[in-house]
């Protein structure tokens, strides 16, 4: 099978990972168990998972031109996910993601920092990248138009889109209707839809209910593809791990069912592992995991 192009248009941070007991109150302060800096981004974590995944990635987006945004553009390299679309900024920092780790699940802070000296004339410059594409994966950790130049580049020509719209807040009209899914969690489902009627776009939807699994509507019918159960470690990333995976099951051809089984058993694996990158999955881990799951039903 030809491996399918994806292109990720996104942030990249660098994670600053504290795990701890319990999460502090307010005021308080609490002693730590464990300290980590890890290569993140909700852009740059779906596009490591779609390339172990085994599609062609390129990432486009900005970081800052210091010494966490060159090592973010050699994780990427490394993972062999084309950066000519990534620029350094200068007078800018990269951008960060302090996150806390606490009772099998995590507080994250997001501080952008070049993340939005993205601009609509750099998705310009990269307009052949997109149309190439099999599928243009986004999120809304970089400026809003932006992303929504970007859709109606890859919408023009005929490029499956899809929108993770994290973290929550409304779109453009343009954007919910040119989109080919939308994949909001529950608590950004209800923010993204706010005095708007959801009935127009629910066919578009892939709504991500963690444990639970993930709500999908066909023709107005609406079904649950049920999660997996495994040993939580840590949930960063686990969403950035579906998003990744179901473009790449989309791109080979798969039902919209199947691509959301595969996504789902990916994410389940990624949060057995601690950090957002370094648990994702690779192919052969998430079809040996499929089939043990068939093997036991």
């Amino acid at each position: 099978m030809k491996k399918p192009t994806i292109t990720v248009i996104g942030s990249l941070n660098m994670d600053l990972v504290t795990v701890a007991a319990r999460f502090p109150n307010q005021g308080e302060t609490i002693l730590g168990e464990r300290f980590l800096t890890t290569p993140g981004g909700k852009g740059a974590n779906q596009a490591v998972a779609a390339a172990r995944l085994g599609a062609n990635v390129r990432m486009m987006g900005a970081v800052g031109d210091d010494s966490f945004g060159k090592e973010l553009i050699r994780s990427l390299q490394n993972e062999g996910i084309s950066v000519d679309c990534v620029k350094p900024v200068t007078h800018q920092h990269t951008g960060i993601a302090s996150i806390t780790i606490s009772e099998q699940d995590n507080r994250i802070i997001v501080v952008p920092g070049a993340n939005h000296a993205l601009t609509i004339e750099d998705i310009n410059e990269c307009e052949s990248a997109i149309a190439e594409s099999d599928v243009c994966l986004l999120q809304l950790e970089i400026p809003i138009p932006v992303v929504e130049r970007a859709v109606a580049i890859a919408h023009r020509h005929g490029v499956r889109i899809i929108v993770n719209p994290a973290p929550a807040q409304p779109l453009p009209s343009s954007v919910l209707e040119q989109a080919s899914f939308l994949t909001p969690n529950e608590h950004e489902r209800v923010i993204l839809f706010a005095g708007m009627d959801e009935e127009t776009f629910v066919d578009r939807l892939i709504v991500t209910e963690g444990a639970k699994g993930v709500r999908i509507w066909q023709e107005g019918q609406e079904r649950l593809i049920p999660s997996f159960q495994v040993p939580v470690v840590d949930t960063t990333g686990a969403g950035d791990t579906f998003n990744g995976a179901l473009a790449v099951a989309l791109a080979e051809g798969n039902t919209l069912e199947e691509a959301c089984r595969f996504a789902n058993a990916a994410a389940a694996l990624s949060v057995t592992k601690l950090g957002a990158q370094a648990g994702m999955p690779r192919r052969q881990e998430v079809e040996s995991f499929l089939s043990k799951q068939r093997e036991s039903q």
